[in-house]
């Protein structure tokens, strides 16, 4: 067992990592049963594990009730969530009671937002099931859902009471989310750790492949690596935590063009941003031409997209860069931009000309 603590105060709170935990997780959550059910919110592709966590409460003498949503980035609204919190209200749960977040990063943000908002905040945990949940969204407090205008634009900060990840459950993920939530393994290696990136191109295959230790090494490393930010910097005011959007404003002005829908994941346009940083980073003299052809080559290796073609992605630039304009972290009509000097070298800068940018994009496209 690997146990990572998320550094903040009295809300500080234990990521455990270990193999078949969901099947123990009876034990991590009967003391915040209070006696009562535990609600359980699950997506419609983890039927199997819904069953066997409700079977570890069970054993464990707790009952649970289950609500399952669709799957997909649709639920990521503001109908589910009104149907959510209805239903969480329908079933009478109080200010202290817990409400699991069974799923992948979808339901993790989702729940947590509904917990943040319902009788003014109740707890929740985190059971993250896809890689990209594992290592990054179920850590750190991130809530919220997408909007007509833009992604996770309307939420909050809400920490879970703990997170439990259980790597095995990634065998029954399909391959392309598993390589999704690879790009941000590979992401806090770009970020601030040379050696990690390295490991990964040395690695990646492997983890890929069901290499059970290799798995487990990048989740532990990512997680450990995310709860040292967000303990710097938990609500993203000093510009710590923002070296973890490396990627997400090129990527979500993807996502936006894509319409937030499975022909494009989170992970995958993640990548695509990656690449697309690095070359604008290269392109404006900031690092060097390998360094971006290096990141780019990592990614079609792992089988992930190097850009916007590969993305899928055939959109004017101009409206690329008005995506990014609705981008939550502008500030006084300025968008920030994670851009690097090298690999393991990712900063923040605030004055980007988006008229480069958008000159970038038309040559990268």
């Amino acid at each position: 067992m690997s146990v990572v603590k998320v550094e903040l105060g009295a809300r500080s709170y234990p990521v455990i990592i270990e193999s078949g935990l969901l099947g123990r997780a009876g034990g991590h959550l009967a003391p915040l049963a209070r006696g009562r059910p535990i609600v359980i919110v699950a997506d419609a592709n983890v039927s199997a594990h819904l069953e066997t966590l409700r079977a570890a409460l069970d054993a464990a003498g707790v009952a649970s009730e289950p609500i399952v949503l669709p799957a997909g980035e649709g639920s990521k609204s503001w109908a589910t969530l009104e149907a959510l919190t209805d239903r969480l209200l329908d079933l009478g749960v109080e200010r202290g009671d817990h409400v699991v977040a069974l799923g992948g990063g979808v339901i993790g943000d989702l729940v947590g937002f509904a917990t943040a908002i319902l009788k003014r905040g109740c707890g929740f945990v985190q059971v993250p099931t896809t890689l990209l949940a594992q290592v990054d969204s179920s850590v750190g407090g991130k809530t919220g859902i997408n909007a007509r205008a833009g992604k996770n634009l309307v939420g909050a900060f809400h920490q879970p009471k703990m997170v439990l990840i259980d790597p095995d459950v990634l065998d029954t993920l399909p391959p392309r989310q598993l390589r999704a939530g690879y790009a941000e393994v590979v992401k806090y290696g770009l970020i601030d750790d040379a050696d990690f990136f390295a490991w990964c191109e040395a690695n990646g295959a492997k983890l890929l492949a069901g290499d059970a230790a290799a798995r487990t090494h990048a989740i532990a490393y990512s997680v450990a690596a995310k709860a040292r930010i967000v303990g710097d910097d938990e609500f993203e005011t000093s510009g710590r935590r923002a070296l973890l959007n490396l990627g997400h404003t090129f990527g979500h002005a993807l996502e936006a063009e894509a319409g937030f829908s499975d022909r494009l994941l989170h992970g995958e346009a993640v990548a695509a941003g990656c690449a697309l940083a690095f070359g604008f980073s290269a392109a404006q003299g900031l690092c060097d031409a390998a360094d971006a052809a290096r990141v780019a080559a990592h990614w079609r290796e792992s089988g992930l997209p190097d850009g916007l073609a590969a993305a899928g992605i055939d959109a004017p630039a101009a409206r690329l860069v008005e995506h990014m304009r609705h981008d939550k972290k502008a500030s006084a009509g300025r968008i920030p931009f994670l851009l690097a000097r090298g690999i393991g070298q990712t900063y923040l800068d605030r004055d980007v000309d988006l008229g480069a940018v958008e000159a970038f994009l038309g040559a990268a496209g």
